[in-house]
């Protein structure tokens, strides 16, 4: 009767002990469970006294399991000198739990050879907890080529601590046998793999096998398991079974689970729920669920809570803690405090916390400080950082420095550091970069990157092709889309040009919208082309409002025009001020006109 184990202080070696049929095993048989074990004890004792071998070294097994050792040993010895190789190898057990391991590992041996393969495992074991690594895989794959379950995830947490690329092949071997932690560990290895195989994107589909061996774990009840499948289902957007698996594991004691179910609670609009999941993973030492929860009660505007939260996250070793303790002081203007948070989390690492203290040392006139936490937040992946350098060497004149940095940050996808490099390549005349770099940021939602976009469409746009009658046809282009998100998203010149190109195909309405909207945000030219669109409208009254609100900003055409308007309405003191205005306003072509209206005002004033 091949037994071995010991249920209670052997069980995370797996050599726990159990009565079954003749094969090797470390697993209890619950399905052979018997009803009456009293009886079968009795049974099996009287058939013992008898002589019976295989009743002696049942009973020793049983009488070990119950923990009753020194009623176990007598069985167990006699059934082993008889030749039982499963006696042998509980009573291995037995000496083990004694505190005899040498002599344990003995009886091992003898129940090895004669072919044990639970036997073979527990050795193994053995050999590996002395340090003799060769001897212990001998053992391990002795028994894990026999086929022992716990033999096979023996060996291979054994290769696996080696660094030794049979492992996963061990591990599967487990795995596929029921073995929960090997399906857990299998699906790391394979995850780690994929990961690496893919340049780090964990943004990358998970295959399926990997979650296939997450889902045999998780089911068998291993927490991080279901942690991991949860991840896995979350990504996916399945977010129903996330939250499922998630929960399992948060019930089971994983702290990330409670956290990451809390997150999907917030994300659902329940934050009260979520809150409940968070305090539960903070009080087991989430760093995570202690900032999630300091930044829940800032947004309640409980800032001392926030902040003992804040705290707790730190001493759980996030440094995000500290990094959100700078951001809740420079909120509240405890500069000197935001100041000495950010410090410490940028010490420990924290590219973000050093951008802020960057910046925060930049608007008190410390550049010289400022500089190297821009740079060490840059190199370490801030894209807020390199483009911070960027502006930083810009307003010092250093273009090609600045060049430089905003296009790592727009490599990264900045969009405002896309727009600064497709402005400098236009500059430099490289149109083509330029363009690529402005559809960029245009697509990020940059309304100066689509106008100016737009602008570089617009000069290529060749001239409208006219049909038989003459009239051109109108065919929406490119650049026109791209003024259009523009002028859409506040652009003023974009809003003007819109509302020209509107004009030019005889659409009224749409042109004075665009001119009204863009003249209202403050645009001069777009209150002149309104005024010029009113006018022909026969509104001139309502022009002259425009038109003096765009000559007020500083528009000389618009000046020149009203001084035309004064002019003809004999009110010829006013036409001449508005024509001495557009003459120090400009253009020279319209100062040239203005000045040969004022010259006749005056002499019309004077006769």
């Amino acid at each position: 009767m091949d037994v071995m184990g010991d249920k209670a202080t052997l069980f995370e070696t797996g050599r726990f002990v159990q009565p079954s049929s003749r094969e090797d095993t470390d697993t209890p048989d619950e399905t052979g469970e018997i009803a009456d074990e009293a009886a079968e004890e009795l049974r099996q004792r009287l058939a013992a006294e008898a002589g019976d071998v295989e009743a002696m070294s049942v009973l020793g097994a049983m009488l070990l399991r119950r923990g009753d050792l020194d009623g176990a040993e007598p069985h167990l010895r006699a059934a082993t000198a008889a030749g039982d190789r499963a006696a042998a190898n509980n009573l291995g057990v037995l000496l083990h739990q004694r505190g005899y391991a040498d002599e344990a590992a003995g009886w091992w041996r003898i129940a090895a050879v004669a072919g044990s393969a639970a036997a073979a495992h527990a050795l193994g074991r053995h050999h590996r907890e002395r340090g003799d690594e060769p001897a212990a895989e001998y053992w391990l794959r002795q028994s894990a080529e026999q086929g022992h379950t716990l033999g096979a995830y023996a060996l291979a947490d054994l290769l696996e601590h080696r660094g030794d690329a049979g492992a996963e092949k061990w591990l599967r071997v487990a795995a596929e046998r029921g073995h929960r932690e090997a399906a857990y560990r299998l699906a790391r290895a394979l995850d780690r793999k994929a990961t690496r195989d893919n340049g780090g994107d964990n943004g990358v589909q998970v295959p399926d096998e990997i979650e296939q061996w997450y889902r045999q774990a998780a089911a068998r009840g291993h927490r991080r398991a279901a942690l991991h499948l949860g991840t896995i289902l979350e990504k996916r957007g399945e977010l129903k079974e996330a939250g499922r698996w998630y929960l399992t594991s948060a019930k089971d004691g994983e702290a990330r689970a409670a956290c990451a179910l809390g997150f999907l609670l917030r994300d659902a609009g329940d934050t009260e729920n979520a809150a409940v999941w968070w305090l539960r993973a903070a009080q087991d030492g989430d760093g995570n669920a202690a900032n999630a929860l300091g930044a829940l009660h800032a947004e309640r505007g409980e800032t001392q809570t926030a902040e003992r939260w804040y705290r707790a996250a730190m001493d759980a070793g996030d440094v995000n803690g500290a990094y959100n303790l700078g951001l809740l002081c420079a909120e509240q203007g405890r500069t000197a405090q935001a100041e000495q948070w950010y410090r410490r989390a940028a010490y420990a690492g924290h590219r973000e916390a050093a951008n802020a203290l960057a910046i925060l040392l930049l608007r008190a006139g410390d550049e010289a400080g400022a500089e190297p936490w821009f740079s060490k937040a840059a190199e370490a992946g801030s894209v807020d950082a390199a483009f911070n350098l960027g502006i930083l060497h810009a307003g010092r004149g250093e273009e090609q420095a600045a060049l430089r940095w905003y296009e790592r940050a727009a490599a990264a996808g900045h969009t405002e550091a896309a727009l600064q490099v497709g402005m400098a390549r236009l500059r430099g005349g490289d149109e083509q970069e330029a363009e690529r770099h402005l559809r960029c940021a245009a697509g990020g939602g940059s309304a100066e990157a689509a106008y100016r976009l737009a602008t570089v469409l617009d000069a290529r746009r060749p001239p409208e092709p006219a049909h038989e009658l003459g009239e051109p046809v109108h065919r929406r282009s490119e650049c026109e889309e791209w003024y259009e998100r523009a002028a859409s998203q506040g652009h003023r010149r974009a809003q003007v040009r819109v509302g020209m190109l509107a004009a030019a195909r005889g659409d009224v309405v749409e042109a004075a919208r665009w001119y009204r909207e863009a003249a209202e945000a403050g645009s001069r030219n777009g209150a002149f082309n309104l005024g010029l669109l009113l006018a022909r409208e026969g509104s001139e009254p309502e022009a002259a409002v425009w038109w003096t609100r765009a000559a007020d900003a500083g528009h000389g055409r618009a000046a020149l025009r009203l001084a035309l308007v004064y002019a003809r309405r004999g009110e010829l003191a006013e036409g001449q001020r508005w024509a001495d205005r557009a003459v120090s306003l400009g253009p020279e072509s319209v100062a040239e006109r203005a000045a040969r209206l004022r010259d006749a005002l005056r002499q019309e004033l004077s006769a």
